[in-house]
């Protein structure tokens, strides 16, 4: 067979052995590495791929040659097609067991970092049904069967999660299991109430079209917040819309809109209106209380989250008179979990409006022993604001998924506090990130935790003891 570089051919019998990173399944062909999606651990197949640097293909299954004894039936009728719950043929006990070994592997081959013994990994309670948010995309294409595709007056346009590698298409969803009713109800009674008003869906490569997200939330105090993104600003339209809405989802509790019409989806740089009820939503972890705006990040697996930083929490091994910094902390609900066993909690954010909603639910659940700061991480903490707001002897740090600058790992080494949490959401730049202290620190407990379960993700937590 042919090894022209990038040349696609088609390598059989390829015996599936393991799961990598982002999910990609591995197998091996004449020694070389083969990575492929949508296959698990057993599974025999034929991969139609190219060769990359002459050490791996990537590509994908052209035919299964044989099933692995671990496989199961997909729950979602959209699988394979839809971006997401991609492990959906792999027992739960299994995913959980492969995102151990991420972690493991991460911290070891990119941080070579001398572990402990790593904590079992926390399962979620719920494998369906335990996100509290959810967006789904209006577009004019969606994705079509090939018989479909042979009816030229078949409909083409459909609202759901884009299809993996087409940002202008979509999967038309009917159910989705990631969250609780009426998410479907929802989303299926706009579509049909579009289709029905001949209102227009929005086009990705022209940026045209009224319809352009929708996002829903829920809490577990019992609201719901219903989010429309029009792309157009088309007053009669975007009223025909929100009233329909409100009359036939009394449940709502927070019905609002934005107008996007720039060339991307972003929103949290762009005004939004209350058409009725609430701009918020009250969720509750124990005895806490947080206030959820449209913009505001909170962990979109409440339960689990409750489990995540009660790990943050006894990682961090307080005694009631430490000053904690909490960096990177959203809308504060890790700083308003610990400042019970803390002195001080000194929160420093990126987004200004999680700061505002941050300083809120200090004050809703009285806690009068919290700062918060906005501003870019390695602009804000320096040594001069260390020296201004006090040294501290934790840090529970929780960055996103691109890790930490290093000015503010650098930081962090000066200030030398006794204790550092790391929660991260992507072990891969975790274990770049500690790699960097490893000289002055010394990871003495790991806990990964299952926030996302049917997908790769995993969320772990580090402490780590000045040496």
């Amino acid at each position: 067979m042919s090894r022209k570089k990038n040349q696609k051919n088609v390598f059989e019998n390829i015996e599936i052995t393991d799961i990598a990173a982002e999910g990609m399944a591995i197998g091996h062909y004449d020694g070389m590495v083969v990575f492929v999606p949508m296959a698990i651990p057993g599974d025999v197949v034929d991969v139609e791929g190219k060769i990359k640097h002459k050490r791996y293909i990537e590509g994908h299954i052209a035919r299964f040659v044989e099933y692995s004894k671990d496989r199961v039936e997909p729950f979602c009728k959209h699988f394979g097609a839809c971006g997401g719950c991609k492990w959906q043929i792999l027992p739960y006990e299994k995913q959980i067991a492969y995102k151990q070994k991420q972690v493991v592997d991460n911290l070891t081959r990119i941080g070579k970092i001398d572990l402990p013994e790593v904590m079992p990994i926390l399962g979620s309670a719920k494998t369906q049904e335990y996100r509290n948010k959810l967006e789904f995309t209006f577009s004019v294409k969606r994705w079509l069967t090939n018989e479909e595709m042979e009816n030229p007056e078949i409909e083409t346009r459909g609202v759901g999660f884009h299809v993996s590698n087409f940002f202008d298409k979509v999967v038309d969803v009917e159910n989705c299991y990631l969250m609780s009713e009426p998410i479907n109800q929802i989303r299926n009674a706009l579509r049909q109430f579009a289709f029905d008003n001949n209102l227009t869906f929005y086009n990705q490569r022209e940026h045209v079209g009224l319809l352009r997200n929708v996002v829903v939330r829920n809490s577990n105090t019992g609201g719901l917040m219903v989010i429309m993104i029009f792309g157009e600003d088309d007053a009669q339209g975007i009223e025909k819309v929100m009233s329909f809405l409100k009359a036939q989802f009394p449940a709502i509790t927070s019905l609002l809109y934005i107008v996007n019409q720039k060339l991307n989806d972003t929103y949290t740089d762009l005004p939004v209106e209350c058409y009725a009820g609430n701009d918020y939503l009250i969720a509750q972890m124990n005895n806490l209380k947080f206030k959820v705006g449209p913009k505001s990040f909170y962990q979109t697996n409440t339960d689990q989250a409750i489990n995540l930083y009660q790990v943050a929490k006894d990682f961090a091994e307080l005694k009631g008179d430490d000053v904690v910094y909490d960096l990177y902390t959203g809308t504060g609900t890790i700083a308003c979990f610990v400042a019970d066993k803390a002195s001080q909690v000194v929160g420093i954010e990126y987004v200004e409006s999680a700061i505002v909603d941050a300083k809120v639910n200090a004050e809703m659940n009285k806690l009068n022993n919290l700062k918060f700061f906005a501003g870019d991480m390695k602009d804000v903490l320096t040594d001069e604001f260390i020296a201004k707001h006090g040294k501290p002897n934790v840090i529970i740090t929780d960055p996103p998924r691109s890790g930490m600058h290093p000015d503010v790992v650098q930081t962090i080494l000066r200030t030398a506090p006794e204790r550092i949490v790391y929660v991260s959401c992507n072990p891969a730049t975790q274990a770049r990130d500690l790699e960097m202290m490893k000289e002055y620190y010394t990871v003495t407990k790991v806990q990964p935790v299952d926030m996302f379960p049917h997908t790769h993700h995993v969320e772990n937590v580090v402490q780590l003891i000045r040496k």
